[in-house]
C-alpha cells in the first residue's frame, strides 16, 4: 500500500467528506477510524444550501441524497400558543441556487463511506485504528501515534494529519492542552423519529415552543405510498441549574424519562404525545459544544468538524460546516498543495468566523426569536407584528444567514470552491 501523503484522525461526515475531496484533486489519504465496522448511527440533520453545492461539486447527486433525506422547503418558528413567530422558505424554494436537505445523519454518513470506497479503494479507511496523539518531525511530516482495536500501538508517518476526530478529539487535547473541559449549559435533548404524516408544506422544519422548552421537527424521508414518513423530532429543556443532571452521551432513554414535560403540547395540526408514542426508541443527549480557539492547526497538523468547532446544533450547521472544512482545506492545496502553508490558509479563513459562529450558536442561533418573543410578551401573542415587526425578524435571519456562509445572494453568485478539474499545487 502506498504511503498517504495525508493522514486523516476520524471517519464521520467531515473526515469522509475531506477523504473525497482529497481522491478528487488527487492527493492520496488514509482514515484511520475508531470503530471496527461502521453503522448508520443518529436520526435527523440539516445540510444547507452551501454544503449540498459542495456536495454535488464532488459528484454525489441529488438522486443520492434523495435516498437518505429530502429537500427541505420551509424553515418556521411557532409559538407555545401554536401561532407562527417566523417562516420563510428554504432551499430552492428560497431562491437559491442548490436546495437544502433534511437527512437521515447515519444513512448519509454510509453514503459518504461507499463513495469513498468506490473511487478509493476499501484501505482508504482503516477501521478499529484511534489516532491518540503525533509528532511533527524535523524534516517537516508529521509522525501519529495509534492504537488498534487488538490492543496494539504503532506509528504511521506522513505529510499532514488532520484531526477529524469529534468533540473529544484526541488530536485537539495534544494541540490545546490547557483548553477548558467540554462547556454545557443546561439543556438536555431528547431525539426520535416516528412514521407519521408530515405537516405543514410537508417538508418544513419547525421549532416550537420557547427558548427552554421546545420542540424541533422535521421529515428525513419522501412519503410513503400511503403519505407516512420518517418524522425526526428534538424535544428540549434547559435546566436552571446543571449541575442537577449529567452529561451522559446519546444514551436510550423510555418516554417516562421526559415525555410528561410536553403533556398538552396538542393542536388541531400537531400531537406531540402521539408524536412521542410512535416511536420505537428515544435517545437523551445533553447540548455540548466547545469554547473557541485561537487556531486549528499545529505545523503539519490541521483540525476540522467538531473536533475545531463543535458547536450547538441550534443552527442546523455542525454536519454542513464539517463539508466546508473539507472543500477549504482543499482549496488551500490546490492553491499550496499539502502542505503546512495550505493549513495555514485554510486556518486564517475559516478560524476566526466559525470561532464566532460557536458563540452565536450558543446564544441560540436562529431561535433566538423564541428569547425576543419571551422578554417582550412572556411567549403569548396573537400577532406577531404587534411584537416583533417582520421587517426585524427577517434582519434577524439575514444576520444569521450571513454569519453561517449561506447567504443567499452571496452563495448563488460565489465561484466554485475547488474549480473543476483542479489538481493539488
Amino acid at each position: 500500500m502506498s504511503t498517504p501523503t495525508v493522514m486523516i484522525a476520524g471517519g464521520g461526515i467531515g473526515g469522509l467528506a475531506l477523504a473525497l475531496t482529497l481522491n478528487q484533486i488527487g492527493v492520496r489519504c488514509t482514515v484511520f477510524e475508531t470503530v471496527t465496522e461502521l453503522k448508520p448511527l443518529g436520526v435527523g440533520i440539516n445540510i444547507q444550501p452551501n454544503a449540498v453545492r459542495e456536495l454535488l461539486d464532488l459528484g454525489i447527486s441529488t438522486d443520492e441524497l434523495d435516498e437518505v433525506g429530502l429537500p427541505a422547503l420551509e424553515w418556521a418558528l411557532v409559538g407555545r400558543n401554536g401561532n407562527d413567530i417566523y417562516a420563510e422558505p428554504r432551499g430552492l424554494e428560497a431562491g437559491y441556487n442548490w436546495p437544502q436537505y433534511a437527512v437521515h445523519r447515519g444513512k448519509f454518513h454510509m453514503l459518504l463511506y461507499r463513495k469513498l470506497v468506490e473511487r478509493a479503494g476499501p484501505e482508504s479507511v482503516r477501521l478499529g485504528c484511534r489516532v491518540t496523539g503525533y509528532t511533527n518531525n524535523a524534516d517537516g511530516t508529521v509522525t501519529a501515534q495509534i492504537e488498534t482495536s487488538d490492543g496494539q500501538v504503532i506509528s504511521e508517518t506522513a505529510g499532514l494529519l488532520i484531526g477529524a476526530d469529534g468533540i473529544h478529539s484526541a488530536v485537539r487535547a495534544q494541540m490545546h492542552p490547557d483548553q477548558p473541559p467540554i462547556h454545557w449549559g443546561g439543556a438536555i435533548m431528547w431525539r426520535g423519529t416516528t412514521r407519521a404524516k408530515p405537516i405543514r408544506t410537508g417538508s418544513s422544519f419547525i421549532g416550537l415552543g420557547t427558548s427552554k422548552h421546545r420542540m424541533v421537527i422535521y421529515p428525513i424521508s419522501h412519503p410513503d405510498e400511503e403519505g407516512y414518513a420518517q418524522i425526526n423530532w428534538i424535544a428540549e429543556v434547559t435546566y436552571d441549574n446543571p449541575s442537577e443532571r449529567g452529561t451522559g452521551w446519546f444514551k436510550p432513554v423510555g418516554l417516562e424519562d421526559f415525555a410528561h414535560h410536553f403533556d398538552g403540547w396538542t393542536w388541531d395540526w400537531l400531537d406531540v404525545p402521539a408524536l412521542f408514542q410512535g416511536s420505537e426508541v428515544a435517545y437523551e443527549n445533553p447540548m455540548i459544544d466547545r469554547d473557541p480557539i485561537p487556531t486549528w492547526i499545529d505545523g503539519q497538523v490541521g483540525l476540522m468538524g467538531d473536533a475545531a468547532h463543535a458547536m450547538y446544533p441550534t443552527g442546523s450547521n455542525g454536519a454542513s460546516q464539517a463539508i466546508i472544512d473539507a472543500r477549504v482545506m482543499g482549496q488551500k492545496m490546490v492553491e499550496h498543495g499539502a502542505t503546512a502553508e495550505a493549513l495555514a490558509a485554510y486556518d486564517e479563513e475559516l478560524c476566526g468566523p466559525v470561532s464566532q459562529l460557536i458563540l452565536r450558536n450558543r446564544d441560540a442561533g436562529p431561535f433566538g426569536l423564541l428569547n425576543m418573543v419571551e422578554d417582550r410578551c412572556g411567549g403569548e401573542f396573537d400577532n406577531i407584528d404587534d411584537v416583533i415587526p417582520a421587517e426585524e425578524r427577517a434582519a434577524f435571519m439575514a444576520g444569521y444567514k450571513k454569519a453561517a456562509g449561506f447567504a443567499i445572494e452571496r452563495l448563488n453568485n460565489s465561484p466554485r470552491t475547488i474549480p473543476e478539474g483542479a489538481k493539488a499545487g
